[in-house]
C-alpha cells in the first residue's frame, strides 16, 4: 500500500479535479471476482471507495482475494488506496452469512455494553482480516417505539443515553482494530415507520426536541471520533422542508459542520433508494453544496459515471464547489491515511 508520505502529497501533487473528483464516490459492483468493469471503476473514474454485497460475497478465500485485487488496481493506477466497506451490523443487516461466515446477532437483542464490545471485536478482527476497513456501522439510530420503529430491530436502545454508550463502545471498538465505524442515519430515522428504500419519510418533530433526544448518540460518536457519519434519506420538515437530509444543506452542512463541529467523513445513504427522487445531476449539486464528502451509489449503472461527470463540471465552473471538493478530497485522504 502507498505509505502515509504518498497520501500527504496525493493532493499537492494533483490538484486538478479530474484526478481527485473520483474520490468522493463509493460504488457498488457485480460479480464475486476481479473483472474489467470493477477494473474501470477504480481506474478509470478512480473512484475512491467500494462497498460489497450479498452478491459480492461467497467464501472467505474469494472475499479476501477480490480485496486484494481491488487495492492492487488502485494501486498499479498509483491512486490512493480504497475504501473498501460492507454493512455488517449483525442480525437482519449483515452481509457475511452462515455458511462460510459466523453470524452475529443484531443490536436490539445485545443486551450489555460488554457484549457488545466481544462482538465488535470479533467482527472487526474478521472484517480486518477479509481486506475490509470500512463497517456501515454502528446504527446511532433510538427506537422510541419498539413495536413501531423502522429502526426496532436494528436499534441498541430507545432511550437517547443507551443508543449513546452502545454507540461509543462500537464505534471505539472496531476503530482499535482498524476498521472504520460510519455512525448512521444522521440527524436520527428511529422515529420513522416508513422504508427510505421504497419511499421517502417525513418527520415533523421539532428541532430543538431532536437536539435534546435524537442527537444525542450522534454527539457521543462524534465525541468518540466516528470516522464517518452516514446521512439518512428522510425528510425533516422542520428543519429544512424541501431537502432530504442526504441532500440538504441545512442538514449536513449546517447542523452537523457547523453545529456540532463534526470534521470526519459524511456520507449519504445509497443513492439508488427509492427515497431520493430526483435526478442524479441534482443529487450531487447539493451533495457537493452540502459539504458531503462521499456518494454511495450501490448498484452498477449508469449514475455512476454520470455522478463523476457532475462532480467535474460543477469544480470547472463554479468556485464553491470545487473548494467543498477539494476539502471533501482532504477530509477522504486524512482518513485513508490514518486506517489504511
Amino acid at each position: 500500500m502507498p505509505n502515509n508520505d504518498y497520501l500527504k502529497s496525493f493532493l499537492m501533487n494533483n490538484p486538478k479535479p479530474d484526478l481527485t473528483a473520483g474520490q468522493l464516490l463509493m460504488f457498488g459492483f457485480d460479480g464475486t471476482k476481479f473483472n474489467s468493469d470493477i477494473r474501470f471503476l477504480i481506474q478509470k473514474l478512480k473512484i475512491g471507495g467500494v462497498i460489497l454485497f450479498k452478491r459480492n460475497i461467497e467464501s472467505q478465500g474469494q472475499v479476501k482475494d477480490l480485496c486484494m485485487a481491488m487495492q492492487e488496481a488502485a494501486l498499479s493506477a498509483d491512486l490512493p488506496p480504497l475504501f473498501i466497506a460492507v454493512d455488517q451490523e449483525g442480525g437482519a443487516v449483515a452481509r457475511l452469512k452462515k455458511p462460510a461466515f459466523e453470524e452475529y446477532p443484531g443490536a436490539s437483542v445485545i443486551k450489555s455494553l460488554k457484549e457488545a464490545e466481544e462482538i465488535s471485536n470479533e467482527m472487526s478482527k474478521v472484517l480486518n482480516n477479509l481486506g475490509f476497513n470500512m463497517n456501515m456501522a454502528p446504527v446511532l439510530d433510538i427506537a422510541f417505539d419498539p413495536s413501531t420503529s423502522i429502526m426496532k430491530d436494528r436499534a441498541y436502545s430507545d432511550s437517547p443515553e443507551g443508543a449513546a454508550e452502545f454507540g461509543k463502545t462500537v464505534i471505539k471498538t472496531f476503530q482499535k482494530n482498524g476498521i472504520m465505524a460510519v455512525g448512521k442515519h444522521f440527524p436520527g430515522i428511529g422515529r420513522t415507520v416508513l422504508d427510505s428504500h421504497l419511499t421517502l419519510p417525513l418527520l415533523d418533530t421539532e428541532k430543538e426536541v431532536l437536539i435534546k433526544n435524537d442527537l444525542v448518540p450522534f454527539k457521543a460518536a462524534i465525541d468518540e471520533n466516528v470516522s464517518g457519519i452516514m446521512l439518512s434519506h428522510i425528510l425533516y420538515k422542520n428543519i429544512d422542508s424541501e431537502w432530504p437530509a442526504s441532500l440538504s444543506v441545512k442538514i449536513a452542512g449546517d447542523l452537523l459542520r457547523c453545529e456540532m463541529g463534526y470534521k470526519g467523513l459524511a456520507l449519504t445513504d445509497d443513492l439508488d433508494m427509492k427515497a431520493i427522487n430526483h435526478d442524479i445531476k441534482t443529487c450531487i449539486s447539493r451533495i457537493i453544496m452540502a459539504n458531503i464528502d462521499m456518494t454511495l451509489i450501490c448498484s452498477r449503472n449508469s449514475n455512476q459515471e454520470n455522478a463523476l461527470d457532475e462532480i467535474l463540471r460543477l469544480c470547472r465552473d463554479n468556485s464553491n464547489a470545487s473548494g467543498n471538493a477539494f476539502k471533501s478530497a482532504e477530509r477522504i485522504l486524512i482518513a485513508k491515511e490514518k486506517f489504511i
